[in-house]
């Protein structure tokens, strides 16, 4: 069995888990997500502790037992704490501005670039080269992050562009007479 899905899911004081035929959603402060469930796992709570038993002995329903109980795990956290991304701009007069749902950003280009937010997603400006974005559902916070640092990627040889806060950019060396 995967070592992962033999990990149980606390479940937390505050969080109400619903398992219904095809679907399971979780509910707490950060708001509400849902999961369908699927054919070759079979979830049972146990007195506040989710589980995950691998419905047959194939590979493919051992490594889903395992993805199940990760995706379930992230949501259960997600209305709790939450996740968040941080991005920062580097470069010359690069800008962001947080306009309620909107983004507004100054990257190089001749004009600005808006970004709408996704609904469940927040953004935040703490100075003008630096974005955080978050949310309760782990996958649209990295998504929406990755489509921001896709309007302008680092580029190899100044390292201007938008970047994860954590990613390092190695700087090539200019070409040589």
């Amino acid at each position: 069995m995967s070592r992962v899905g033999k990990m149980p899911v606390a479940i937390p004081a505050g969080v109400d888990v619903a398992i219904k035929d095809d679907q399971i959603n979780v509910k707490g402060t950060g708001g509400t997500l849902s999961l369908t469930q699927n054919a070759l796992v079979t979830v049972k709570n146990d007195a506040g502790k989710l589980t995950f038993v691998p419905a047959n002995d194939s590979r493919e329903a051992n490594a889903m037992s395992g993805t199940m109980r990760q995706l379930v795990n992230n949501m259960v956290v997600g209305v709790t704490k939450g996740f968040e991304k941080k991005l920062s701009l580097i470069g010359v007069g690069y800008k962001a501005a947080a306009q309620g749902t909107k983004l507004n950003l100054t990257v190089g280009y001749s004009h600005p670039v808006n970004k709408e937010m996704p609904a469940g997603i927040t953004v935040a400006t703490p100075t003008p080269t630096e974005i955080v974005i978050k949310g309760a559902d782990r996958q649209r916070v990295g998504q929406v992050a990755a489509e921001i640092r896709a309007i302008r990627p680092p580029e190899p040889y100044k390292g201007k562009g938008i970047r994860y806060s954590d990613e390092k950019i190695t700087i090539k060396e200019t070409k040589k007479k």
